[in-house]
């Protein structure tokens, strides 16, 4: 048997079960931050726990005007959720996250109030920790890799156990500076679209509630699209090569 025919019956078809370490449960670097990616995500229902909070309060607001009802009625969808994921024993990060998201929302809603704000100018300000939120996930990402760290490969690091080794190969650290400069477009296309439009309705330019309505489709409609495409793309990315765990575990083992 030829060498190549030895090194193309080594690499596992696409319908082939590879072997996996047990420490790690997934044999390459793509297939691990796939999974890790997966995990961060939430996949669909998490996308929708962390939407429809948002959804339900400005829906009340605007056909009830009552800015205490719509904050009510949003959390109330949220712990619904929590008691749904507590009974089925799922994980709970999503909706915590969504809690969270409220309860800085009615911060900035009772800072909004006591600044003399009007009571759409509250409604604005329920947005606003979102934006800010985006900006500063974009701005870390965006800098850890400049700096040639990139965020995803300590989420690399934190499964395969050791923080570091990973940034000792130059593949791993390209592949996880491209994903992660995918993984912060949606974030960073949000801060722009989003961010002016705020600034217009809390400065009276457009109408608040006209405001209020734009952030939403931007936020829910076309910010799930720009997830979407961004989750395409990382997948296309990390179809593209197969790297070996084992290799990046080697990197950190000096040879004797």
């Amino acid at each position: 048997m030829s060498d190549d025919k030895s090194l193309h019956d080594d690499a596992p078809s696409p319908q082939q079960v590879p072997e996996v370490p047990d420490h790690v449960g997934i044999d390459t670097v793509e297939a691990l931050v796939r999974h890790q990616l997966a995990t961060a995500l939430g996949g669909r229902r998490g996308m929708v726990e962390a939407a429809i909070p948002g959804i339900v309060f400005t829906v009340l607001w605007l056909t009830t005007r009552e800015l205490q009802t719509a904050l009510v009625a949003s959390l109330a969808v949220a712990g619904a959720a929590l008691v749904l994921r507590l009974v089925q024993r799922g994980s709970t990060q999503y909706v915590l996250n969504a809690i969270f998201g409220i309860g800085i929302g009615w911060v900035f809603v009772r800072w909004a109030e006591s600044s003399g704000g009007s009571e759409s100018d509250q409604a604005l300000a329920f947005f606003l920790p979102g934006i800010l939120i985006s900006l500063g996930y974009t701005i870390v990402l965006g800098f850890s890799c400049l700096v040639g760290w990139p965020m995803l490969g300590f989420m690399l690091g934190s499964v395969t156990g050791d923080a570091t080794a990973w940034h000792q190969d130059r593949q791993v650290v390209r592949l996880c500076s491209r994903l992660t400069w995918v993984m912060l477009l949606p974030g960073a296309v949000g801060v722009l679209l989003q961010g002016p439009i705020w600034l217009l309705g809390h400065r009276d330019v457009i109408d608040p509630d006209r405001a209020v309505i734009l952030i939403l489709i931007l936020r829910t409609g076309l910010g799930w699209v720009l997830r979407i495409g961004s989750w395409a793309a990382m997948v296309w990315l990390l179809a593209r090569n197969a790297t070996p765990i084992t290799a990046v575990e080697e990197t950190a083992t000096p040879e004797a």
